[in-house]
């Protein structure tokens, strides 16, 4: 049903179906939004619009990268703007086992955690945010984390050609 709706919007619009494609890619990577927003929203966009011949990998997954790039390194500014009393927040202590999560990530694996964190869907909003919180230089963050957005983009469109050949 969802799906339908979706695949009448992309006819109506098919020039315009790119540009879900970084929003949703931010929204699934932003700090508090990215707890309700599943990458698997991005997966099933990617590969509809990809099985349905309206677009290439090599269109796509620039777009990807720009959009969770982009919320990660928002992510990490708030972070640095919040600092450690980010802690005592609200928000804080409605997701603490998340954080927990991604804290003990960042402790045990330094900045190879800003890589780790991008695929694991649990922390990979909150681990931007930390990094910042815990005063990690910017420079060595952002150097980490195009590292890690070009990994899980890449895993992003070996699933896309993988579900795109099984749909066409």
């Amino acid at each position: 049903m969802i799906g339908d709706v979706f695949l009448e919007w992309v006819e109506a619009y098919r020039d315009y179906a790119l540009f879900i494609i970084p929003a949703v890619a931010f929204l699934e990577a932003s700090v508090g939004i990215g707890l309700f927003v599943s990458g698997a929203i991005l997966l099933s966009i990617c590969t509809v619009l990809y099985a349905q011949g309206i677009a290439t990998l090599w269109q796509m997954l620039p777009l990807a990268f720009l959009g969770a790039t982009t919320a990660d390194h928002v992510g990490y500014f708030l972070g640095r703007k919040l600092g450690p009393g980010f802690h005592h927040t609200r928000f804080a202590q409605k997701y603490k086992n998340n954080l927990g999560k991604a804290e003990a990530l960042l402790l045990k694996h330094g900045e190879l955690s800003i890589i780790i964190g991008r695929l694991v869907p649990a922390v990979r909003s909150i681990v931007p945010l930390l990094s910042g919180v815990s005063g990690l230089p910017a420079a060595k963050y952002m150097r980490y984390d195009i590292i890690a957005c070009a990994i899980w983009v890449s895993g992003l469109g070996l699933l896309v050609a993988g579900f795109g050949g099984l749909l066409s």
